[in-house]
């Protein structure tokens, strides 16, 4: 086991062709946050205000399940925690990861994929559900560089 995780959600495998990328680049361990029911297309339809994305984003209160269990935590000192961005902030189902286990006095590098938004709102969302962890400054990656860029986050 590396000491470094790198858990992703990617719902359309955009975040997950950059988790891998990051975790080839440091050595980490891959894992996906899965939910147990998988979105559909019509689920991530953010112009329908009835599709599931929009119902869970409108809530802050949402929390879906996920499939299987959390990793354990215990030997991991870095957790780089990769998802897209949705209505600005990390899509409910993180904060369920976020809320199943233990960051105590981990370190925790954030990473999204999104098209034009920014990290920014989500990494305040992120700290105030996990406020234990020590949350570094994230990075919106894209097609190519999230290695190189992850590589530069754990050495600086």
């Amino acid at each position: 086991m590396s000491s470094i995780l790198v858990a992703y959600f990617s719902p359309t495998g955009t975040t997950k062709r950059a988790a891998k990328e990051i975790a080839g680049a440091v050595g980490g361990d891959l894992y996906e946050i899965r939910p147990e029911k998988p979105y559909t297309s019509a689920d991530l339809d953010w112009m329908d205000k009835h599709s599931r994305s929009t119902l869970e984003m409108n809530d802050p209160a949402s929390r879906p399940a996920m499939a299987g269990d959390v990793p354990d935590m215990s030997g991991y000192d870095t957790v780089f925690l990769g998802f897209p961005i949705w209505w600005y902030v990390e899509p409910r189902i993180v904060d369920t990861f976020l809320e199943s286990c233990d960051l105590s006095g981990k370190r925790v590098i954030p990473f999204a994929t999104s098209g034009s938004s920014g990290i920014g709102k989500a990494e305040k969302s992120l700290s105030a559900h996990c406020p234990d962890a020590k949350w570094e400054k994230g990075q919106r990656v894209g097609g190519s560089g999230a290695g190189e860029w992850a590589k530069r986050a754990l050495n600086g």
